[in-house]
């Protein structure tokens, strides 16, 4: 675990030979139907202490600088994302991306779960899964595996790829013959 600008702990995935041996144990199956699929539920931006929900504690994490006023809203600070390397400073700019996508969630497994359990998903702070990002990059994503969609910043995808593991290993979600290629190749980019 590091520590963000703001001193708030950042979780990070497994190490690259860690993320090997539990791309391995994941169970690979076929995507599943987006059948029933709804958001809501997902129930996020849980509140999190200090008048702050998910979203505000991430922005504050991510963030540098960060200023908030008391309703925990960030009014002034600067982020720089993961995925494409540039450097925002409006909040508005920035999304908050659930790293394993809420939908792809459903089609690899929590389409069974609990709402509670589908609550923990969306609100995890202690997993790689949440980041702040650029939006319209974030929005590119969408609900893509990393067979679908990479980040733009070739440099991140050995982290995206432990990422997506830890994420998908701890909570017993499947992957597709795929997905599970895309991850394998870019954890060869990780270094040895």
């Amino acid at each position: 675990m590091v520590t963000a600008a703001c001193g708030e702990p950042t979780a990070t995935g497994a190490e690259p030979t860690n993320a090997r041996k539990q791309l391995d144990e994941l169970t690979v199956a076929p995507r599943g139907s987006m059948d029933g699929y709804d958001r809501k539920k997902y129930p996020h931006w849980d509140n999190q202490g200090n008048n702050c929900n998910t979203r505000e504690f991430v922005l504050k994490r991510d963030g540098k600088d960060v200023k908030a006023g008391s309703d925990c809203a960030p009014t002034s600070g600067s982020w720089t994302s993961i995925y494409d390397g540039e450097t925002w400073t409006e909040p508005t700019d920035i999304d908050i991306d659930h790293m394993v996508p809420l939908a792809q969630s459903w089609v690899s497994g929590a389409k069974s779960w609990t709402d509670e359990k589908r609550r923990q998903f969306a609100n995890d702070l202690t997993r790689p899964q949440l980041f702040a990002v650029t939006d319209n990059v974030n929005q590119e994503k969408s609900d893509k595996a990393p067979d679908q969609w990479k980040p733009p910043l070739v440099s991140f995808w050995c982290t995206y790829a432990t990422d997506w593991i830890t994420v998908k290993h701890y909570y017993g979600l499947t992957i597709t013959v795929q997905e599970k290629s895309a991850l394998a190749s870019m954890l060869a980019r990780c270094p040895q």
